[in-house]
């Protein structure tokens, strides 16, 4: 028998500290003390640690196929499980783009075979993420990859009559779908927040409206057709009024915010370091909070990364000429902890609410966000709630280092990592 006893944990940071024994995948027992194990079994001493659901990013870049200098599903699963994680669901913008049941299920067996996390692909809206014609859903859908996210993500589905029909379509199918919203007609040549800062530094400014405007329509989109609509990385405080407006009405609409959104603001370009540019753009303080009381409220559902990693030659280089994107597994809970948990706007109960079950339930997931108790999947996380560490790019588990906390001391530390009872991660190492 399969055996791993976590000594002394608590469970969702509340009450006393508990035992918790995990047999053949599921957690078996739970009580304050239990003794009785197998010879073999590995016993992981959590002295008074957070015990949380494994997380799930709804919304992570792996960059394989095509950009295996960046990224594979191999290293991004590694900085997963060390994050957290122990489920992901890859982005489409892929080369080639995964627009077809080929890559799908290729990505998806890939998942498999690393198995430190379970690695669910999300398929494009559009061939070739080129928002002219439907890609195939259906089929992906269907295939051995059972696809239930669908996202163009890097690209806006701009074209009213195409979201419209995609969300149409998506209801038959019982799937979601993801908008990256951005009119692109309103950023044009943008490189930062419009506004102050963009001003200063004669950057030009990519407008609040440019998003808020496609989530308004989106959302009466899904509305008329009772489909299931998903907003990507959300960065405006118009934003999150739009979706509490939406709810307000009964749209089946959910949400997301990335942890540099909670945390960094535009004030952060004035070094002109391109590790700081992402899409959409840092926004402002005031945006932050809203953001973040958003989140706490369940305006905003839940939390996922936007893992974007990146060559160095396609950050070491001007402003205009860098990819926008930043690393995010490996320190998302770190960041949800100092902006979140810290401040008072969640508990740990929150925190994998807002990290685990709520994400689980937004794309289907029947095995991950599960309750902490007997007989349910043992997908988990123990997190040192006291502990702090210092972010270095280079010592991550991802072939890159653009992130944008290096030599920042965050607080909260994944020691552990479970992944249907089995340790995928341990103390700083993939096991």
């Amino acid at each position: 028998m399969n055996q791993v006893l976590i000594k002394g944990a608590r469970l969702y940071g509340e009450g006393d500290p508990a035992d918790v024994l995990v047999a053949n995948g599921t957690i078996s027992r739970i009580d304050t003390a239990i003794g009785s194990v197998s010879e073999d079994a590995e016993v992981i001493e959590a002295d008074g640690q957070v015990l949380l659901p494994g997380f799930v990013d709804l919304h992570t870049h792996l960059r394989e196929p095509g950009r295996e200098d960046t990224e594979t599903i191999e290293t991004g699963s590694a900085a997963a499980a060390l994050g957290g994680y122990t489920a992901v669901f890859a982005m489409a913008n892929t080369d080639p783009v995964a627009d077809n049941a080929v890559i799908v299920e290729h990505v998806w067996r890939r998942g498999r075979e690393v198995g430190l996390v379970d690695v669910h692909p999300v398929g494009a809206v559009t061939v070739g993420l080129r928002g002219e014609r439907l890609a195939e859903l259906g089929t992906m859908a269907k295939s051995a990859a059972g696809v239930r996210v669908f996202s163009d993500d890097g690209h806006c589905v701009h074209d009213p009559l195409i979201m419209r029909r995609a969300l149409e379509y998506s209801t038959a199918l019982d799937v979601v779908i993801a908008q990256h919203a951005e009119e692109p007609r309103l950023t044009v040549g943008a490189q930062a927040h419009e506004g102050a800062q963009a001003s200063r530094l004669g950057y030009a400014g990519w407008p609040a409206s440019a998003e808020e405007s496609i989530v308004a329509r989106d959302c009466l989109l899904a509305e008329h057709a009772g489909a299931r609509l998903h907003v990507c990385h959300v960065s405006t405080s118009g934003t999150a009024d739009v979706l509490r407006w939406a709810k307000d009405r009964g749209t089946r609409v959910s949400a997301e915010v990335t942890p540099h959104h909670l945390l960094l603001t535009d004030e952060r370009l004035a070094t002109y370091d391109p590790v700081n540019k992402v899409n959409p753009p840092l926004r402002t303080d005031a945006d932050v909070e809203k953001l973040r009381a958003a989140l706490g409220e369940g305006v905003i559902d839940c939390v996922a990364t936007d893992h974007a990693p990146h060559a160095p030659q396609d950050k070491d280089c001007e402003w205009s000429a860098a990819r926008p994107g930043m690393l995010g597994l490996q320190t998302a809970l770190s960041v949800v902890a100092a902006t979140m948990v810290e401040t008072g706007l969640l508990d740990w109960r929150g925190v994998a609410k807002v990290m685990s079950e709520r994400p689980a339930e937004i794309a289907g997931l029947p095995d991950q966000g599960r309750p902490l108790a007997v007989g349910e999947p043992a997908n988990l996380a123990l997190v040192d709630p006291g502990a702090q560490w210092t972010v270095r790019g280079a010592e991550l588990a991802s072939l890159a280092a653009n992130t944008p906390y290096e030599g920042m001391r965050l607080p909260a530390v994944v020691t552990a990592t479970l992944l249907r009872g089995r340790v995928t991660a341990r103390e700083g190492k993939i096991c």
